[in-house]
């Protein structure tokens, strides 16, 4: 006869069977697919020919390739950048929507709604800011005097990167704001008065109360964004195609280059392979990180 607890969890494994099951189909299949492909020489081309099995020919070619590379630091750079602004910006925006003031409700629904623009939307909305003739940056810009005439922003391979990172940061910092805040408002107000009776200053206030209180769901949205951050794609799609001169060709543009733009399907199933490896690392970084800062935090 069978427990109450063990009887839940059989009832628990039964109700989540049918999830399980789909999320296999719908992720081990393709993941096979791909690291079958990445083995092979196989491309879209050749009236269907049978591919050749290279072993790991491809794997060897793309960490010599300089190309491949350069693409990696490029989303390093991106991934980095990016998540570090969204993250401060994230936890200043929640601490000043935590206080009381008039019109709190309506600027929480102005800061979330860049996170609830569809992406290609974003992204057509910050070329056209970007345009060299009549975007709204240079307009800002020269008539406060910070520049002496209009510039190609997204034309010039200085700058095109940090302008698809500020169209990408403009976006996605609210999705910190949002569990940030959350966590915020969890925190009882008892502990932040017997602070003050105690002569703790702001700083301090912060350090002790609020930055352990925040750390777990601000550590969730920053994994979630160097996910996404990492494996960019539709942003950069839409705003510079990769260019100019390659300046924004993360690795996603990459392997889509590589697979349907040159038709090679074995070599961009492996670099997709090493960009999923790649990912997992930062992952794990991250999660090593926060579970330090936690111990840190337990102990006294």
């Amino acid at each position: 006869m069978l427990s109450l607890p063990q009887r839940e969890r059989r009832q628990a494994w039964v109700l989540l069977a049918p999830m399980l099951v789909m999320m296999f189909l719908l992720t081990a299949w393709p993941l096979a697919r791909t690291l079958w492909l990445s083995f092979t020489d196989a491309a879209l081309i050749g009236g269907g020919a049978v591919p050749a099995y290279v072993g790991f020919a491809n794997y060897l070619y793309a960490l010599t390739d300089p190309d491949f590379l350069a693409a990696l630091a490029r989303t390093l750079y991106f991934t980095l950048v990016s998540v570090a602004f969204e993250g401060v910006i994230g936890v200043l925006v929640a601490l000043l929507l935590n206080q009381q003031f008039y019109g709190r409700g309506l600027l929480r629904v102005l800061v979330i709604l860049p996170w609830a623009l569809p992406t290609i939307v974003n992204a057509m909305m910050w070329r056209l800011n970007f345009n060299p003739d009549y975007g709204s940056v240079n307009a800002l810009l020269t008539q406060t005097g910070l520049i002496d005439r209009y510039r190609s922003w997204l034309g010039s391979p200085d700058s095109a990167m940090n302008a698809v990172m500020i169209a990408d940061i403009w976006k996605n910092y609210p999705l910190v704001t949002l569990l940030t805040l959350a966590a915020l408002q969890s925190i009882p107000e008892d502990l932040f008065e017997a602070a003050r009776i105690d002569g703790a200053s702001a700083w301090r206030r912060f350090r002790a109360i609020t930055l352990p209180a925040i750390l777990a769901p601000l550590g969730v949205a920053l994994i979630l964004r160097t996910i996404d951050a990492f494996k960019i794609f539709d942003i950069i799609y839409v705003m510079t195609r990769g260019g100019p001169v390659d300046s924004t060709k993360t690795l996603s543009f990459f392997v889509y280059q590589e697979s349907f733009s040159y038709l090679r399907a074995g070599s961009g199933a492996a670099y997709a392979i090493l960009m999923t490896l790649l990912c997992g690392i930062l992952i794990a970084i991250y999660m090593l990180m926060l579970s330090r800062q936690r111990r840190r935090g337990i102990t006294p």
